[in-house]
């Protein structure tokens, strides 16, 4: 059993998602996303920087994991037997690897600053130009990922593998934080992605 410590809407998406996809059973368990909770004793000895998502494997206590390309990575290795992701070594696996990294270190990371701010400093106090500035760099990521989807239905090819889940989420916070469609490759590969049944299972569970 896998127990992922999760609030909707949050990266708790991607490993519950790999689990649907993977047929792993797992619980889902919902956390107080409150300040004070987050900054419990309780829950910094789970993350010790107060955030979701937290993963527990239970047939191996010890494993505890807070972030969550690292749980995609761990359940891929442990339970995948081969599946969702090319062979290790191969250039493949290489360009997965690329993707997988690029969905939360280059894009993710300017769509979570537009969050911070709104949420840091919000009404008058918000900056417009710093959100544009993050919007803009989003941007680019969704060009780079508009060409790298001419020809290719999934992020690393033709098959689906757990770069497209990496990269899934950090699409949906694109959807509801940039004023504009997607580029034209990028909302039909958000389609598919939207049309798996472990993709509906998963969203089905976090609300």
């Amino acid at each position: 059993m896998i127990e992922i410590y999760h609030v909707p809407g949050t990266r708790g998406v991607r490993p519950i998602w790999l689990c649907a996809e993977l047929d792993i059973e797992y619980r889902i368990i919902e956390v107080d996303f409150s300040a004070s909770y987050r900054s419990s004793p309780e829950w910094r000895q789970m993350n010790p920087v107060g955030k979701v998502p937290v993963m527990v494997d239970t047939t191996t206590p010890d494993v505890v994991i807070f972030e969550s390309g690292a749980m995609v990575q761990y359940l891929l290795d442990r339970y995948g037997q081969g599946r969702l992701q090319p062979d290790k070594g191969t250039p493949d696996h290489a360009l997965y690897l690329q993707w997988s990294w690029f969905a939360e270190a280059t894009f993710a990371r300017p769509l979570g600053e537009i969050v911070n701010h709104l949420r840091e400093f919000p009404d008058e106090n918000t900056n417009e130009a710093a959100i544009e500035e993050m919007r803009n760099r989003a941007r680019l990521c969704l060009s780079a990922l508009n060409d790298a989807l001419k020809d290719n239905n999934y992020i690393a090819g033709n098959t689906f593998s757990a770069a497209d889940i990496m990269l899934g989420y950090t699409i949906m916070l694109g959807v509801k934080l940039l004023p504009e469609p997607m580029p034209t490759n990028v909302t039909a590969y958000w389609d598919r992605l939207q049309q798996r049944p472990a993709y509906q299972r998963a969203f089905g569970d976090t609300g």
